[in-house]
């Protein structure tokens, strides 16, 4: 997969396009480092970094499908997720008091004490991969990113119909 998605555009495109393949680009660089240092320095994925996060989250256990829906995966891979961390014994999976047909996971010790390192590390790699924009810079990115999320899940108007 190609990291770089702003290499074919130069000026003559419209910046809506321009910034919009920016995103792309930032986010496949950032996602591919954290995903090369997970592999790197623990030995994991990043899909199952976000189940032990997920579960760092709450104060009890979760769900399969509550698990699938806060991770937008389907049941089949968090299925396959769960099992893997559970034969090492950093979570546990156990049926519900109240329906033995529903699976509750939550993480053990084990899975806690590892989870808190990678933790650590993740947020100082991010902090690394930020470090050249200053925090004033960082609120405003988080804000204008806030923006853009805003108006993306804000219905537009359909144009050709107001033209009409």
């Amino acid at each position: 997969m190609r990291d770089d998605y702003e290499s074919g555009v130069g000026g003559k495109d419209g910046l809506e396009l321009r910034v919009w393949l920016r995103l792309i680009t930032c986010f496949n660089l950032m996602d591919g480092a954290v995903r090369q240092k997970l592999h790197q320095e623990y030995a994991t994925t990043l899909p199952r970094f976000d189940v032990l996060a997920q579960l760092h989250r709450e104060d009890g256990p979760l769900t399969m499908g509550e698990l699938s829906r806060r991770l937008m995966v389907t049941n089949g891979n968090v299925t396959g997720l769960i099992d893997r961390l559970a034969r090492e014994g950093l979570v546990e999976r156990k049926p519900a008091a109240d329906d033995r047909r529903r699976q509750l996971v939550a993480m053990t010790d084990r899975g806690q004490a590892f989870f808190e390192t990678m933790a650590s590390d993740h947020q100082d790699w991010i902090a690394d991969m930020t470090g050249d924009l200053n925090a004033a810079e960082k609120r405003e990115l988080f804000r204008l990113l806030g923006r853009l999320k805003q108006s993306i899940l804000t219905p537009q108007s359909d144009t050709t119909e107001a033209a009409e």
